[in-house]
């Protein structure tokens, strides 16, 4: 059974360690105490929208992909198929584009492997 907050911790977890960035680091910049990012990381607690919102800040990496990532995720649990790109109109609404910054770090939140 897929588990919300395991899959957010992942994708946290992930994130951090791309970044080469130690829960140290990220718990100080987030201001949420080491222990319990430990916890949001490893799918022991829920991160409420607020400290989740404070993390990515912290990791400079938006919301909205970690979302999309944890969806993602959710979606091959399940079976769905994924679309490999971002529809045109989305980019449009965003003010983005597959070659800017919104794709970029997309790409680095992508699993490794």
């Amino acid at each position: 059974m897929v588990v919300l907050r395991r899959e957010i911790g992942d994708v946290l977890r992930d994130a951090r360690q791309r970044q080469g960035r130690t829960l140290r680091e990220v718990s100080s910049a987030a201001r949420v105490s080491l222990g319990y990012l430990s916890e949001v990381e490893r799918g022991q607690k829920e991160a409420s929208s607020e400290l989740l919102g404070s993390i990515c800040e912290a990791l400079d990496v938006p919301m909205s992909l970690v979302l999309r990532e944890v969806s993602d995720r959710i979606a091959v649990a399940e079976g769905l198929l994924i679309p490999d790109t971002v529809p045109a109109e989305f980019t449009d609404v965003v003010g983005g584009s597959v070659d800017g910054s919104w794709a970029r770090a997309r790409a680095e939140l992508a699993p490794i492997g």
